[in-house]
């Protein structure tokens, strides 16, 4: 343990931050990471969230059009395909965008007091970012669910203050995406977010959870290319069943009409489902 000054002695055990970093404490870290987000949450009337995932890589269209542009002033043909690839992905971030503002907008005139069905993201850049921009555009407070990593994940300038959390520990953060979700849109992906979504389907699956979770796969062409769901049913893997646990969407009117008829005959009826 690191010396401290002589005259930081003694020093209350809930302030000493070396002690609080040593294994010995690892339970206590783990519960302050479920209690500290459950009082933000309860101080500013959170119910109930729409979680976004998606990949932290897409860029906006005006970003990615600018970096088309620079790339085609080089003549480099390998930077000017990936930007162009940049550009395509982009109307994901648009999207994301789009469909949590109007979420936002739908949910603020839901019932007063509490806060119903916010917008709760990952935190990071791309389309977390995408998301948590279009729920503040929609002046509506959202949220963001970082976690400490050594690249690609720092918190966008478009997640509420008060709602804005890091975490340590991948488990606790898992657990406060599942725990207030009353629906999820998965936009396209990498690892992470395809780790997030088959995490929260396999809890569906095997009824773990105590509540029905209306899942958008959003972008129907790009899930359907880079995984054949409909492949897990017919070798047995899964069952033809398992395939009515999600929607795969293409559009930000479908997605919206889905989400909220969901849960205007589901959670709205059935308020505070829990794991």
């Amino acid at each position: 343990m690191p010396e401290q000054d002589d005259n930081d002695w003694p020093v209350k055990a809930y302030k000493n931050i070396a002690f609080l970093k040593r294994r010995e404490a690892r339970t206590m870290r783990i519960l302050s990471e479920y209690l500290e987000p459950e009082s933000r949450f309860e101080d500013f009337n959170v119910s109930d969230t729409i979680v976004f995932f998606g990949s932290a890589r897409v860029q906006s269209g005006e970003d990615a059009s600018a970096a088309l542009k620079a790339a085609r002033e080089t003549g480099d043909d390998k930077a000017i395909a990936r930007a162009e690839q940049n550009l395509t992905m982009s109307r994901y971030y648009e999207d994301a965008r789009e469909l949590a503002k109007r979420l936002t907008i739908w949910s603020k005139g839901l019932e007063k007091g509490r806060r119903r069905f916010v917008v709760c993201t990952g935190g990071g850049p791309g389309l977390m970012e995408a998301a948590n921009r279009g729920a503040s555009e929609a002046k509506g407070l959202n949220i963001g669910l970082n976690i400490s990593l050594p690249h690609e994940q720092n918190d966008n300038p478009y997640i509420s203050r008060e709602l804005n959390f890091e975490f340590n520990y991948f488990f606790m953060r898992k657990f406060w995406f599942t725990y207030l979700a009353k629906a999820l849109v998965a936009f396209p992906g990498g690892f992470g977010t395809m780790d997030e979504f088959f995490e929260l389907i396999t809890l569906l699956q095997t009824q773990k959870l105590g509540k029905k979770v209306p899942i958008v796969l959003f972008g129907a062409s790009f899930w359907n290319e880079v995984i054949n769901f409909d492949a897990l049913a017919r070798y047995g893997t899964i069952s033809a069943e398992d395939l009515d646990l999600f929607v795969r969407l293409e559009t930000v009117d479908e997605a919206f009409d889905y989400i909220t008829g969901e849960l205007n005959k589901a959670a709205l009826m059935h308020p505070g489902g829990s794991l």
